[in-house]
């Protein structure tokens, strides 16, 4: 694993929390290069429930107002792209090709915060996360993650809490 530290360096998505004056803890771990389960990654390095913990995902969508969006879930589960489309206002989602998204928010695949992003997305966040007092979502780079309550995450990104997520089959 990489020996890489960099603690205290601030990224794009912990700027914006910082400017918001959102209370938040910044958890870091070495990436293992070779590992891309990112999300599984960060639940077993850091040690905490994958309900818990959160990935963020860009999708496409046709027929609504938006042509693309960023979902958040929990790491347990997957994206029900169905209800994306649904919350959406949209006929239908589909996955977003990885290049895209990050040229679209311009962080790397398995660091994709939805805070922060080049071009900020419209932000849909499963409702389970308001099940819990905190959540960590990605904090703009691999082996960077941010704490914060669920509310104060939407509340900052202007987020829709939606049911979007499903249990891995």
């Amino acid at each position: 694993m990489s020996k890489r530290k960099t603690a205290g360096a601030a990224t794009p998505a912990t700027a914006v929390l910082k400017r918001a004056k959102v209370a938040h803890i910044v958890h870091e771990y070495d990436h293992d290069p070779s590992n891309h389960h990112f999300g599984e990654e960060t639940v077993e390095a850091m040690g905490v429930d994958p309900r818990r913990t959160f990935k963020t995902l860009v999708a496409e969508l046709t027929g609504g107002p938006e042509p693309t969006v960023c979902a958040v879930v929990p790491v347990s589960g997957q994206l029900d792209l169905k209800a994306l489309a649904q919350a959406a206002g949209a006929k239908k989602a589909v996955m977003a090709d990885p290049a895209d998204a990050e040229r679209i928010t311009g962080y790397v695949v398995g660091g994709i915060s939805p805070l922060g992003q080049k071009r900020q997305l419209p932000v849909y966040i499963d409702s389970s996360a308001l099940e819990f007092e905190t959540m960590l979502v990605s904090g703009g780079r691999r082996g960077f993650s941010v704490e914060l309550a669920a509310r104060d995450l939407a509340g900052v990104l202007h987020a829709t809490f939606a049911d979007i997520g499903r249990a891995r089959p």
